[in-house]
């Protein structure tokens, strides 16, 4: 069994009770999502401060290094302690981290909620990034995503105000979801859980509530995931750095609605899907054998 780090199960409530008044000047009761502050230090030197709604902290943290390339392996990480009342996540590594400064150097920031910065060599990184030209993902299988994340119980239904984003298999079965008050957060969850798993992501297929941005793109080819879906839009340069990772980017995903901007020879196009609906917009199930 490959060494894993030691962690903390820091978890909070993410919901708090306030009183609002609506326009009818009826006071009531209504959740709103936490946002907390947690400053990670890497061998006792600051390195960031994350807004973050508190529901998978060390995941947040272990995902923010590897996507940041801060430290190369999981192996190397010897404990990540999330401690609340001073607000900080302590990361120790095993033999420290060569040329942090110049890593850390230079910072770059993006349109990113939550987070907003990449480290520069990030940019440089992203032509090693090679994913699976194999991979295919059916018309089929779209829809199943797009109908597991209408269904699926979360703190936006409850509270709005956070994203959400999800980890799914070839077939569209939903392996890990994480909401946090930043995409980036969410997503920078899921690859510290996927490195946990000692998971590939070169099969799976990753939805994210927010816009595809050339940093969220950056993110899922690092993390060898050749989908992206998302309920909302492009940006341009997130297009481009598809683009340029051979990545298949899917926007735009509601109901049976979609659009396939790049990396069109991994779909599978099964164009009577797209009028096959149940009443509530869904996939029909498979009917039962008699046999």
């Amino acid at each position: 069994m490959p060494l894993r780090p030691e962690l903390t199960n820091a978890s909070v409530p993410l919901l708090d009770e306030v009183e609002v008044v609506d326009e009818l000047g009826h006071a009531r009761a209504v959740h709103i999502p936490g946002e907390r502050p947690l400053t990670v230090y890497l061998d006792k030197r600051e390195l960031v401060t994350l807004m973050t709604l508190g529901g998978a902290p060390e995941a947040l943290v272990l995902g923010y290094l590897r996507n940041q390339r801060l430290v190369g392996s999981i192996e190397d990480i010897a404990s990540v302690q999330v401690d609340w009342e001073t607000e900080s996540a302590a990361v120790t590594t095993r033999a420290g981290i060569p040329d942090l400064d110049e890593k850390t150097a230079h910072r770059t920031v993006t349109t990113g909620c939550g987070q907003g910065t990449v480290f520069g060599s990030l940019m440089d990184e992203i032509d090693a990034v090679h994913l699976p030209p194999e991979a295919r993902i059916t018309q089929t299988t779209l829809y199943r995503v797009v109908d597991t994340i209408r269904l699926q119980q979360s703190i936006y239904k409850q509270a709005g105000s956070v994203h959400g984003c999800a980890l799914f298999d070839a077939q569209g079965e939903l392996l890990m979801f994480i909401e946090d008050v930043g995409r980036h957060n969410a997503v920078d969850a899921i690859a510290g859980r996927m490195w946990l798993e000692d998971m590939a992501g070169g099969d799976k297929v990753f939805y994210t509530t927010g816009r595809l941005t050339s940093e969220m793109v950056i993110k899922g080819a690092q993390m060898g995931i050749p989908f992206l879906l998302s309920r909302s839009g492009v940006t341009q340069m997130g297009y481009r750095m598809a683009q340029r990772v051979n990545l298949s980017l899917f926007a735009r995903c509601t109901g049976r609605h979609f659009l396939l901007y790049t990396g069109r020879e991994r779909f599978i196009a099964e164009p009577g899907m797209a009028a096959v609906v149940g009443p509530r917009g869904e996939l029909p199930q498979p009917a039962e054998s008699g046999r």
